[in-house]
């Protein structure tokens, strides 16, 4: 993940990137002497996940910078970062995700970055397994449907399948509240990919023809049209 550091002390970039390393994950930092160096920068910032922002630089500030880059980045996550408490306020209004104290930073900088990332894969819809092919991250938007084959249960994407030996029922409940509908004991489907439903018949927008149990007609129907409905 990309992350930038943005401090017009080199001393405080220097010692915020050797506790992001430590956190024991695989960054890109780069690091910015002012906000307008910051900015001028836009490009790798539409890429970062995590911004931190000095709150008290020369010429434009943690604050204006902050509010220049949500206009254009909404989705980056910004951690304003100062040695003075009473900014905290104005962290929210410029719709930072934290705010820390410079003092603080090595006591609270983990626990920062744990929740952001967390908040991070929900943001993107990501979800992990432990497939025959070897550990996968996927998002949740480029599973069309999983079927279960014999002994496994196999991933269609869009791009390639993934097996796995883990329960359907196991894997209805990790992906529950992501869209998912269960037709029956040997499908499970992404309702984004569902074309039309009816006549016990559900159609995927990729063309494959899936028959609808009887029994289970309704309760699909019910929770496709209640998915619809919240898009």
């Amino acid at each position: 993940m990309k992350i930038a550091v943005c401090d017009d002390s080199r001393e405080d970039r220097s010692g915020l990137r050797a506790l992001l390393e430590a956190c024991g994950q695989d960054f890109e930092i780069r690091e910015y002497g002012s906000g307008e160096e910051l900015y001028a920068d836009i490009g790798y910032v539409r890429e970062c996940g995590i911004v931190f922002l000095d709150i008290n630089m020369k010429g434009m500030d943690g604050l204006e910078t902050a509010r220049q880059i949500k206009a254009e980045c909404p989705k980056v996550h910004i951690v304003l970062v100062t040695a003075y408490v009473n900014y905290a306020l104005d962290g929210y209004k410029v719709k930072a995700s934290r705010f820390l104290l410079k003092d603080d930073l090595e006591q609270t900088l983990q626990e920062c970055m744990d929740d952001i990332l967390r908040e991070i894969l929900q943001e993107e819809r990501v979800v992990e397994f432990g497939f025959v092919e070897g550990d996968v991250r996927l998002k949740v938007d480029d599973i069309i449907y999983i079927e279960t084959s014999k002994h496994k249960n196999v991933f269609y994407t869009k791009e390639q399948t993934f097996s796995i030996y883990k329960k359907m029922d196991e894997l209805e409940e990790d992906l529950k509240g992501m869209g998912f509908v269960r037709i029956h004991q040997s499908f499970l489907i992404n309702m984004r990919y569902i074309g039309k439903l009816g006549s016990y018949v559900m159609v995927l927008t990729t063309g494959k023809e899936i028959s609808v149990p009887k029994s289970r007609y309704p309760e699909v129907k019910r929770q496709y049209t209640l998915f619809k409905g919240a898009e």
